[in-house]
């Protein structure tokens, strides 16, 4: 364990991030994320293999819970981007004080959010299941169970984002990696007794995953608050100091708020394309939903990748270390696309392996396995899309990442798939994704450029930090 400096006048020791080289340390800081995350991704996909064991109603409910789902993890882990960006920055500005600043009120947003959705979850889920199943009772009586149990219980969630993006700012990802194995392991655990009531616990099915989930989320969350207090003295957490602070929060939400509205736009997207596919039949959406579970093992990898990088770039751009900002961007667009291709060559060969996982009909396999030979020819250019979107975040430009993300979904993707819905022919609807990725292609690669273009301008002008 890192010691802090003994005393206010002692010459600060230079981080990792701003020293170590390139290559090692991305794979150090990245590699148990992309471990953690395809953990995560497993047990995502476990939830949805046990439910669809129930029925494909149940599998219906779980998938038309995204939105709701997916709201609340972009309000947690867009906060959480923002206390990433913000304390990696500081820590290499040197401004101890900002860093400690970052945290405290970041800890203190993320429960005013957990409060939110707790409301949210209680008084409006049978409300939203109303709207997207009408007429499926079934449907709905799943639903709102299984929303009310993860939004209400959703304090272990936005804990877990708040609390482990402290140790990933701080290069301490392999702790990060550590408490987020040990949710996945509990959820995975916890998924087939609460569901299907084995070793004396109660049938729960569908709100058994649910509880699963949060029970997963709250224990890894603890772990988090624990190695947080324990093994990170880059940053002091005070009780005293978790509350509102108007300019910092100001701070994070500059970078946070763009990201949380990027994949906010996500559950816009997905509730819109299950009414689209709703109408052709609810066995459509069923494999939208199996296919945002099987993508997640493509895409968390991804992520893991990305959550590696941040800190590395906001790092050295506080430094004033342009070079390696560029080294870093590089070899993550590079390992991104590598990842995405191996999921593109998977989804066309083998369709129909992975949607029996969910104990697919015939009509499900004949559908889904036109959806994600389809879907994934957008792989390979989302793997660039992504990296780039972090980048410009990472370095203060984030409503180029919005532009981006509103863009693709709403602007592209969901009036191209309404339209291609007018043909009557399903399959045309899966190519608005492509289509969609291909313009955000486009628009990553000329924001990514002046990003970088800006920075250079910016660090040129400063004193350079050492």
């Amino acid at each position: 364990m890192e010691e802090k400096n003994p005393s206010p006048n002692a010459a600060p020791r230079e981080n990792k991030m701003g020293v170590m080289p390139i290559g090692r340390l991305l794979a150090g800081m990245a590699v148990p994320m992309m471990i953690s995350m395809l953990v995560q991704a497993f047990y995502n996909v476990v939830d949805s293999i046990f439910v669809a064991q129930l029925s494909e109603d149940a599998l219906n409910a779980v998938s038309l819970a995204f939105p709701l789902q997916n709201l609340m993890i972009a309000v947690g882990a867009g906060t959480a981007v923002g206390i990433n960006a913000l304390l990696s920055r500081s820590l290499g500005e040197k401004n101890q004080t900002m860093a400690d600043r970052a945290a405290n009120t970041g800890i203190f947003l993320s429960l005013c959010s957990f409060v939110v959705f707790a409301l949210i979850g209680v008084l409006f889920s049978r409300t939203f299941f109303e709207i997207q199943a009408a007429g499926e009772p079934i449907i709905v009586e799943y639903g709102t169970e299984y929303a009310t149990i993860c939004l209400g219980l959703s304090i272990g969630i936005f804990s877990q984002f708040c609390f482990e993006r402290l140790l990933q700012s701080t290069g301490r990802t392999t702790l990060a990696m550590v408490t987020q194995l040990t949710g996945a392991v509990i959820n995975i655990i916890m998924d087939p007794i609460l569901i299907f009531g084995y070793f004396g616990f109660p049938r729960m099915e569908v709100a058994g995953a649910a509880a699963a989930t949060v029970l997963g989320q709250i224990v890894a969350a603890i772990m988090a608050v624990v190695m947080n207090l324990k093994c990170n003295p880059d940053v002091n957490i005070r009780l005293r100091e978790i509350r509102w602070n108007g300019h910092v929060a100001g701070e994070i939400y500059r970078v946070g708020f763009p990201s949380i509205v990027m994949q906010s736009i996500g559950s816009v997207m997905v509730f819109g394309m299950n009414k689209i596919l709703f109408g052709f039949t609810k066995t459509a959406t069923a494999v939208f939903g199996a296919y945002f579970k099987l993508q997640s093992f493509i895409f968390m990898p991804v992520f893991g990748l990305n959550n590696g990088m941040v800190p590395i770039v906001a790092y050295n751009f506080g430094a004033g270390r342009m070079d390696r900002v560029k080294k870093t961007v590089k070899l993550a667009v590079c390992t991104a696309v590598a990842i995405m291709a191996v999921g593109l060559a998977i989804f066309q060969l083998a369709p129909e392996l992975l949607l029996s996982f969910f104990d697919a009909s015939e009509e499900m396999l004949e559908i889904g396995s036109v959806a994600l030979r389809i879907i994934s020819l957008s792989f390979l250019l989302a793997g660039f899309c992504i990296i780039a979107g972090s980048v410009c975040q990472a370095i203060g430009n984030p409503f180029y990442s919005l532009i981006v993300a509103v863009a693709r979904q709403l602007v592209v993707l969901l009036p191209v798939a309404w339209l291609l819905s007018r043909s009557g022919r399903l399959e045309l609807v899966w190519v608005a994704f492509p289509v969609a990725e291909l313009m955000s292609l486009t628009l990553s690669a000329i924001f990514l450029r002046r990003t970088l273009r800006s920075a250079e301008a910016r660090v040129a002008g400063t004193p350079r930090q050492t």
